[in-house]
């Protein structure tokens, strides 16, 4: 029988199941995409390695912040949760708002259109093929999660099975059977270190997801933090492997001039039949992140719901199949729309990059500062986990985001700009709002 966890929730997910949700959501379709951004920006291999290497010590620092928030305050509103206790609740609805208007819907939509442009390779359904695959993996994902929790986390274990075996497949092809080239000249003179790691950083978001499924993990307390280091060291194992793969197989100028870098090796590898491999195996890898992406941003809206008595609708939690279905259907309605504009006027994957990016890495400095105050106004709560090198490691994980920040900021240009006008809404909408506290109270 299932334990009673934070909030009420019931402790339905394994240590497998969670690392599956963290896995899944990390290794999307950024590996194979970002590498050849990242080898453009360099000046030579160990360069490159040495990126992808930090990428994942610094992913790692944040994993540690988080690792000791989660097993403080195990909850399935993640980074709201945490924000709401350092800075209180009008804060965290901000965040909710931005991740329920922008940064949640649009990376399902972004990640169910690199489904269906693959996919419309393997099985085109006419002019609107990618909008419709798209719109068909939005719709069965919210399907399946709506189900219930062990629907959903099932289909997350078996998708992240096939997603590393995919990446894995790609990986022997580009070590073991492609023909090695010399390294050849480098696409820049110097290395632009920092242009790099915007781009390998942005390949390893989504890590922090994990954080969602806290209060649902058995012995969150305990697990959390081998949770995210265990799931991490895998992922830079995977990423590191990948990118050596890469340039054994094409050398850093190919690379670098690479549009389809995966596509590239294994059609050296298996010639046209590889070209078609990738197609589906980027396919899986898009479903995959999707699916993961689906299950925790339904969870914020929940814990908007429940802390916004006129939002309340959110705030049902499903007892039965211990899921948010109305946060589901929400979420799922939203990222439709987004996908029905992408059909009638498509700006792209960097547009809405520009678009969440400066929101996401704001509030994602908030939550390395809400560690640091919790630790100063909340101290009597038992911590199972505590950040080594404290403060020095969160200040390394705030100063990481802050220039991450200035990053998304300074280029990008109108879509950062919108991204931060939605927010603004948000803001707007709070005057009319109360929390629960504040209507029980007056």
């Amino acid at each position: 029988m299932a334990m009673v966890g934070a909030g009420g929730l019931r402790e339905t997910l394994g240590v497998r199941e969670a690392m599956a949700i963290t896995i899944g959501i990390v290794v999307g379709a950024g590996i194979f995409r970002t590498p050849s951004l990242v080898a453009g920006a360099a000046d030579g291999v160990p360069a490159v390695l040495l990126a992808w290497l930090a990428g994942g010590l610094i992913s790692l620092v944040g994993a540690l912040c988080y690792a000791e928030l989660a097993s403080a305050y195990p909850h399935a509103g993640g980074d709201y949760h945490y924000l709401a206790r350092a800075f209180g609740r009008r804060l965290a609805f901000l965040y909710g708002w931005a991740r329920l208007a922008v940064i949640q819907t649009g990376s399902v939509a972004l990640l169910a259109y690199v489904f269906g442009d693959y996919m419309s390779q393997l099985l085109p359904l006419g002019p609107f093929s990618s909008a419709l695959w798209a719109a068909a993996a939005v719709v069965v994902i919210t399907a399946v999660q709506w189900i219930g929790v062990r629907a959903g986390t099932r289909a997350q274990t078996w998708l992240t099975l096939a997603e590393v075996a995919g990446l894995a497949a790609v990986i022997v092809a580009g070590l073991a059977v492609a023909p090695a080239v010399p390294a050849g000249d480098a696409a820049a003179e110097t290395s632009h270190f920092g242009l790099m790691m915007v781009f390998v950083l942005l390949t390893f978001g989504g890590w922090n997801e994990a954080a969602y499924v806290s209060a649902e993990l058995k012995d969150a307390r305990r697990r959390m933090a081998p949770v995210l280091m265990a799931s991490l060291l895998i992922i830079t194992l995977l990423y590191l492997a990948a990118n050596a793969a890469y340039l054994r197989a094409l050398g850093l100028a190919g690379v670098a001039g690479s549009d389809a870098v995966a596509a590239d090796v294994m059609r050296l590898a298996f010639g046209p039949t590889g070209a078609v491999l990738v197609s589906a195996i980027v396919a899986v890898a898009a479903l995959t992140s999707a699916n993961a992406t689906v299950f925790t941003g339904a969870r914020t809206a929940w814990a908007l719901g429940r802390d916004h008595p006129r939002l309340a609708l959110l705030g049902r939690w499903d007892a039965g199949a211990a899921t948010p279905r109305n946060g589901l259907v929400l979420q799922g309605v939203a990222a439709l729309v987004l996908v029905a504009a992408g059909a009638l006027a498509r700006d792209g994957f960097r547009l809405a990059v520009e678009y969440t990016a400066p929101v996401f890495w704001g509030f994602f400095l908030l939550v390395g500062v809400a560690l640091i105050r919790l630790r100063h106004i909340d101290g009597e709560t038992p911590r199972p986990f505590r950040v080594p090198l404290y403060p020095v490691l969160p200040a390394v994980f705030i100063a990481t985001n802050a220039y991450l920040l200035w990053s998304s900021l300074a280029y990008t240009g109108r879509g950062a700009l919108l991204g931060v006008a939605v927010l603004a809404v948000g803001g707007l909408l709070l005057i009319p709002l109360k929390t629960r506290r504040e209507e029980t109270s007056t």
